[in-house]
């Protein structure tokens, strides 16, 4: 028979609170099993669940939206898995890098040589940064950007726009936004209802910007377009040319269903 452990043994042997597992049963993305005196009790079957519900949330993805993902198994834990192989295998990677290059440099301080600006460039670059930048970072990444594409009467615009909004909350809702697109890619259909969902609140989250300017929205895709182009910029940024591609293709899915 399966082991089944208690609400305290779960919430300590994955790293969270008991309170955490009630939340997350309150969402119904978790449903304990009863013992027979009526206690809760969590077998392989609710560990799984849980596991998803901790790997899209480490992702990004609010609770909200981890249960439309997971309802009626529209992501399943092996397409969870597979999501985050991916995501690791990234990390891994560029831990491997960083470690090869941290070895090197002992290496070569070893051998009583120094190292060049180069070598100590490369190395604070693979070695301290983070896979998302600070606001510094990446206001070096888009300042040159902007001034490429936009008009000084569009950025004057635009100054005076943002002021109506909350930064935060909007980047936060984009956070969430692209850390559901890597969910979806997983899944691997731009035409599925979940796809199209996520291309509504794509374009909704445009519109605040633009206002429905078509040429505001084309010179922002310019900007993403050369940041994604830009070998020292495209690893730092929160969506990649695959991500572009798939919610294009999930809003060319939404036109379609729109006109049909």
């Amino acid at each position: 028979m399966d082991r089944h452990l208690s609400p305290s043994e779960t919430a300590k042997r994955l790293g969270v609170s008991v309170k955490a597992l009630r939340l997350y049963e309150q969402h119904k993305l978790v449903a304990p099993r009863r013992s027979m005196a009526g206690w809760r009790t969590y077998g392989p079957a609710e560990l799984a669940a849980l596991h998803q519900v901790l790997a899209l949330k480490r992702l990004g993805l609010k609770l909200a939206r981890i249960a439309a993902l997971l309802s009626g198994r529209a992501v399943g834990l092996d397409l969870v898995l597979a999501l985050q192989e991916q995501a690791l295998g990234c990390e891994a990677a560029k831990t491997a890098l960083a470690l090869g290059l941290v070895r090197a440099a002992r290496a070569k301080l070893a051998r009583g040589e120094a190292l060049t600006v180069d070598d100590l460039a490369t190395l604070t670059m693979e070695t301290t940064m983070t896979a998302k930048p600070d606001k510094e970072n990446l206001k070096a990444i888009f300042d040159p950007l902007i001034a490429k594409h936009y008009e000084p009467a569009d950025l004057e615009a635009l100054r005076a726009r943002n002021g109506t909004f909350d930064p935060a909350d909007i980047q936060r809702q984009w956070d969430s936004v692209f850390a559901e697109a890597r969910a979806l890619m997983a899944k691997g259909n731009p035409a599925a209802p979940e796809a199209i969902a996520l291309a509504r609140r794509w374009l909704a989250l445009t519109e605040q910007f633009t206002q429905g300017d078509s040429g505001l929205g084309q010179r922002a895709a310019a900007v993403w377009k050369d940041a994604m182009a830009d070998p020292n910029a495209k690893d730092k940024l929160p969506i990649d040319p695959a991500m572009w591609a798939f919610v294009a293709e999930a809003m060319a899915a939404l036109k379609g269903q729109s006109a049909a």
